[in-house]
């Protein structure tokens, strides 16, 4: 029997007792009642099964560390490739940003899809014809550099490193709802589950794990989908009839906007934003004097023996106040921009570019387009994606499995769009209008949650919920979609379920990007040729454990939403990796010295403008910059691609030819 056989065989035996799986706890739900410890369930078991295989699967022989043994079928490597792609901003943050930005959260759908064309036509078949182990090795031989495999092996770390903490944010999201632990203590709980597999058995574990991580991600996905859908009246399949549905959200807003009650609650926030600005215009004294007048608040109540809430709720204002001037600055400024956007009408989720002026609308226009650049760009620059084709079987498998890739992703990518619509929706029927006294449970439950993912608060005192006082954070949205429906709690298991799986798939192929990396071009090529294939591997898999840690603590620090952290990751190898590698392939004539020059020249301009514009770091290093064209910081990679193509060619045109090895080898890889 063929392996592809096989394995279709042994996936089609685990998908029918997954199932079988959410249907028993479903029973067990309608018996004892629901509960936490559904969620325990959920995750304890998925974690479980993914250890087993990543046990089974162990190896410590290269071929099968690195790549897998260069035997995936293109069908199981474009499951595996898609569970890989398919992370924390994928399954948790797209239908959220649909449902805050709506028509223009599409530049993350065309951006993401767009990018796989990129790598059908440019880059996979051509790097798995040289057929190294890792991204830096490529780069490596291609221009016989040291050099260059070391900036490949800093740029391969920078950028999944990036994209690793939007993954174990996501799962100390996913903690903190589901088993009651804190934000902090969810991040070294989801550890576990991305080092089980990852540290035992490389690329080999890795593949099969995610393998069966997509099951579980699409069937959680598809099935919320399916019901949400069918409770909103669209049918099993409201990927073919949501319109309806969406023009009903519009007339619903339509509505809403014109009302009395929502015009108050923008005036409410407009005037928070003008006081807002007021405080941002009296720095530094208004920063003193603010901390001065909560001591002094916190000071009296004590003399007058207040109650405990009283005297609590001024003692943690105390706490959270800023640390300093500049810290100040970027919170404050950052609540005005809040204030001022919930103080504008809500616009349509059709509407492009929606704003009331048309600067504003063609700076949307814009940095919708300019966003989509940088996604398709990085998307096909990505080490931890172009990695995964080298353990195919040939340049042909190769390509068929980027095709699969793309097919497994946008099931997925056209039903986010979808549940967004539909949970809208359901805010706007069943939420808003109810009184504060009889909210949903679920209200309450997120509202627990700690950083803050839901707030509703009673701005214009009449004891009903408006539109305008919902705030909700886009990376709930997907995991609360359950309980915004009113569905069995088991659903909601199985949508964290789906969830800790799209994370654990891609931090386990990041982890292991990462750690190659190291081990195999820093450790082998440039600091002991000698070294075994045992010391090697040995060497991965503790720097696996490394950088998991490091990465568990950066996470601690709260970075960033992460749709924008997974947007940097992209800017970031796009900027750094695309053009060398692209160039590489297509171009005999660009020379070592054009590929460094162009890999530092990308890099240094993508990172100086995130540096220099993004909040946390303007903050951390007091040095704010000017936005180039009104670009946000998380399309960098709109400046460095062109800084790192002009480097490369020019500096390649000014330098001696490329040594007949290079020009035969680039002929080799151009052959068919």
């Amino acid at each position: 029997m063929s392996l592809t056989r096989r394995l279709t065989r042994y996936y089609l035996y685990y998908t029918a007792g997954f199932v079988a799986f959410v249907v028993m706890v479903g029973l067990l739900e309608q018996t004892y009642g629901a509960g936490v410890w559904v969620g325990y369930v959920f995750l304890f078991v998925t974690i479980a099964i993914y250890a087993i295989i990543g046990l089974v699967a162990r190896t410590s022989d290269p071929v099968e560390y690195y790549v897998a043994g260069r035997r995936v079928p293109p069908v199981f490597n474009g499951m595996a490739c898609a569970a890989d792609w398919m992370s924390a901003a994928s399954f948790m943050g797209l239908a959220g940003s649909l449902y805050v930005s709506g028509f223009d959260g599409l530049a993350y759908v065309m951006g993401w899809t767009g990018g796989y064309c990129l790598v059908a036509f440019l880059l996979a078949p051509y790097l798995r014809k040289l057929g190294r182990y890792t991204l830096p090795d490529f780069l490596g031989t291609r221009y016989d550099s040291n050099v260059v495999r070391g900036l490949g092996v800093f740029s391969t770390i920078l950028c999944s490193f990036v994209y690793l903490v939007a993954q174990i944010q996501g799962v100390g999201l996913i903690a903190a709802r589901f088993i009651g632990v804190d934000f902090s203590i969810g991040i070294f709980f989801g550890l576990a589950g991305i080092l089980v597999c990852s540290f035992l058995g490389g690329m080999r574990a890795v593949t099969w794990t995610q393998v069966a991580q997509y099951i579980i991600m699409i069937v959680a996905f598809l099935v919320t989908t399916a019901l949400v859908g069918h409770q909103t009246g669209t049918g099993w399949l409201p990927q073919l009839s949501y319109g309806k549905v969406l023009a009903r959200v519009e007339q619903i807003e339509h509505t809403l906007d014109a009302q009395a009650p929502e015009q108050a609650v923008r005036d409410h926030y407009r005037q928070l934003a003008i006081q807002m600005q007021r405080q941002l215009d009296g720095l530094p004294d208004s920063y003193t004097q603010g901390k001065t007048a909560l001591r002094q608040q916190l000071r009296a109540l004590r003399q007058r023996n207040a109650a405990l809430r009283e005297v609590k709720a001024v003692e943690d204002k105390l706490q959270t106040y800023p640390r300093n001037v500049h810290e100040a600055r970027d919170l404050w400024t950052a609540r005005r921009n809040d204030y001022q956007a919930r103080s504008q009408v809500p616009q349509s989720m059709t509407v492009p570019f929606a704003a009331t002026e048309a600067a504003a609308r063609e700076a949307k226009r814009l940095n919708f387009l300019l966003l989509m650049l940088c996604l398709m760009v990085g998307t096909a620059s990505l080490p931890h994606i172009l990695t995964r084709y080298n353990t195919t079987t040939g340049v042909a498998a190769a390509r068929s499995s980027v095709g699969w890739t793309l097919f497994f992703v946008v099931l997925l990518y056209i039903s986010a769009p979808v549940l967004a619509v539909l949970l809208k929706y359901d805010v706007l029927t069943h939420l808003v209008g109810q009184r504060y006294d009889n909210l949903p449970a679920w209200v309450s439950q997120w509202q627990k949650v700690v950083p803050a993912q839901l707030e509703i608060s009673d701005v214009y005192r009449d004891g009903v919920v408006q539109w305008g006082e919902i705030w909700m954070h886009p990376d709930m949205l997907v995991l609360a979609a359950p309980e915004i429906a009113g569905l069995p709690y088991v659903i909601s298991g199985l949508i964290a379920a789906g969830a800790l799986a799209a994370v654990l798939s891609t931090a386990d192929g990041l982890l292991l990007t990462i750690a190659n990396a190291l081990s195999h071009d820093v450790y082998f090529h440039m600091l002991d040729r000698h070294a075994s294939a045992q010391k090697r591997v040995t060497a991965s898999k503790l720097l696996v454990l490394c950088v998991a840690l490091f990465a568990a603590y950066v996470t601690s620090l709260q970075l960033g939403n992460i749709l924008f952290l997974v947007g940097a990751a992209f800017s970031l190898a796009a900027s750094s990796l695309f053009p060398v590698l692209v160039l590489g392939v297509f171009w005999r004539r660009v020379t070592r010295a054009g590929a460094i020059a162009g890999m530092l020249a990308g890099l240094g301009v993508c990172v100086y403008y995130i540096v220099a514009t993004y909040p946390f770091f303007t903050r951390l290093t007091g040095f704010t910059g000017a936005r180039w064209f009104g670009v946000d910081p998380i399309s960098a990679g709109t400046f460095g691609i062109p800084a790192g193509f002009a480097a490369a060619i020019l500096v390649s045109l000014l330098s001696p030819r490329p040594d007949q090895r290079t020009r035969q080898l680039v002929n080799y890889l151009r052959e068919p």
